[in-house]
């Protein structure tokens, strides 16, 4: 019995050692999938996590959205200034997107993305309202307020067989649309399931018909 406590006393420690050293590991694993200066997580796990929104097959809604003028405050004020925008951004999308049970990703430079469950367009609409007005507040830096404006494009669907990269697409064309316009938001015509398709085999002749301006 002895014997046994002491084999069994010996071992604590080496297991404790492991599980802390695979607790580091995954912390690491998880640091490298985010995006340093947002928190946010990056292209892949973003759309790992996208598509596996997706697969539940429930009411859902796809953004993606771009800072206006973002080259104008780097000229202007330095990359330091852009650095605390994309943060402040990122934070805020972040936030919105937790509060929702959603997923946000940062795609890249000033373009961001996010996944939210359970949306009609009426809906959607309300929040994107919300959205704009917590993105587009002012960010502090140097003792001044960097003006921010936001342009977002949304696409919505229920229940269906559709792909991450086709709402994506539509987000990013209504997007543009809105930045065009002058920022604000705009969302895409909902894609029944044969046109989600017909636009997956890459038939689709109308690209960036349909939408509603904010």
């Amino acid at each position: 019995m002895s014997h046994t406590l002491t084999a069994l006393s010996a071992a604590l420690p080496l297991a404790s050692g492991w599980s802390v050293h695979s607790l580091w590991m995954r912390r690491r694993i998880e640091t490298a999938r985010r995006d340093p200066l947002t928190g946010l997580w990056t292209r892949d796990p973003f759309a790992e996590r996208a598509r596996k929104s997706l697969a539940r097959k429930c009411q859902l809604a796809v953004l993606v959205l771009d800072l206006n003028r973002f080259k104008e405050i780097n000229d202007s004020l330095g990359h330091a200034a852009g650095d605390a925008v994309i943060r402040a951004t990122g934070q805020r999308l972040g936030e919105w997107a937790e509060e929702r049970a959603g997923v946000a990703g940062r795609l890249g430079g000033d373009e961001f993305a996010a996944v939210i469950p359970g949306y009609g367009v009426d809906k959607l609409r309300a929040d994107l309202h919300m959205l704009t007005d917590r993105l587009d507040r002012s960010v502090p830096f140097d003792g001044h307020l960097v003006e921010v404006h936001t342009s977002i494009g949304a696409a919505y669907y229920r229940a269906g067989a559709a792909e991450l990269s086709t709402l994506l697409r539509r987000a990013d064309e209504q997007m543009y649309r809105a930045k065009q316009g002058g920022g604000g938001w705009r969302i895409a015509q909902r894609l029944t399931v044969p046109e989600m398709r017909t636009v997956n085999g890459r038939r689709d002749g109308r690209r960036g018909t349909g939408g509603e301006a904010a």
